[in-house]
């Protein structure tokens, strides 16, 4: 089990004022220029024959972020912050011919190159698509056996026993910490340029982050208006983990990150 560090301050003052996060969600916007992005990804899918997307970096980005500040990869329970062990980003995705929505959690998403994450999303999201992910078809299996007017109380107890008690029941379809450290989504495919997604109790994650279309917009360089291409990243956070200045701390680590990948990662 990773090390206790007990709640304090501002955010003492939040865990006792709120319950899990249907309350304490605060917003926020990261707009990134991503000229040096888009170059990056156009030399990855060339080299690498990867699928590797806008979003696959933003997630990448994230990891980074969290790394930097290990403080804040943490789960809350009972008045204490936990320490997790690795950087896993949730990354949802589509299935059923983009019907319906599902996800794969990446493991140490901070120490594997974009282009490493970018294979295992590809590798998986097949077997979902095509019903051979034994792990998520157990998921899948209890939920849907299970009665509607149970599913609330299932969802809280499996919350419960898998992120709160930190217990592996992979064989029953409810793996450990299934959400990871936090999440990532896009909408971008789907020509939105500015959303937010929802920020679900039982996710027991602090933050979700939701990936635009990347559009051009008029910005000033050096004095001069110019036009560049413009990512803008829309994160859910939750208040009993995070405030303003733990944001700025992730938002400085993943702009540094977008904004010139080239930098962080190996050569393709």
């Amino acid at each position: 089990m990773g090390s206790k560090k007990k709640i304090q301050g501002w955010r003492k003052i939040a865990a006792a004022a709120w319950g899990s996060p249907n309350d304490p969600q605060i917003y926020g916007d990261l707009e990134i220029d991503a000229t040096e992005l888009l170059g990056f990804i156009g030399e990855a899918r060339d080299k690498a024959q990867v699928p590797i997307t806008v979003t696959t970096m933003a997630g990448k980005a994230i990891a980074k972020a969290l790394g930097d500040h290990p403080d804040l990869n943490v789960r809350m329970y009972r008045g204490h912050f936990i320490q997790r062990d690795t950087v896993d980003i949730f990354f949802i995705v589509s299935a059923g011919q983009g019907s319906e929505l599902s996800g794969v959690k990446v493991e140490n998403a901070d120490r594997k190159s974009a282009v490493e994450i970018a294979r295992e999303l590809r590798d998986r999201a097949q077997r979902i698509k095509t019903g051979d992910d034994t792990e998520l078809g157990k998921t899948k299996k209890m939920i849907s056996s299970t009665p509607r007017r149970l599913l609330k109380w299932s969802i809280r107890f499996s919350a419960w026993l898998t992120s709160d008690r930190d217990m592996d029941l992979k064989k029953q379809g409810l793996p450990r910490q299934a959400f990871g450290s936090a999440m990532i989504t896009s909408v971008g495919m789907f020509g939105i340029q500015h959303a937010y997604a929802p920020l679900a109790s039982y996710y027991r994650i602090p933050f979700l982050v939701l990936v635009s279309e990347v559009t051009e917009k008029a910005v000033v360089r050096d004095g001069q208006i110019v036009v560049r291409p413009i990512l803008t990243l829309s994160a859910t956070m939750d208040h009993r983990y995070i405030d303003g200045y733990h944001a700025a701390r992730l938002a400085t680590s993943a702009r540094a990150y977008l904004e010139d990948p080239r930098t962080f990662e190996p050569p393709n």
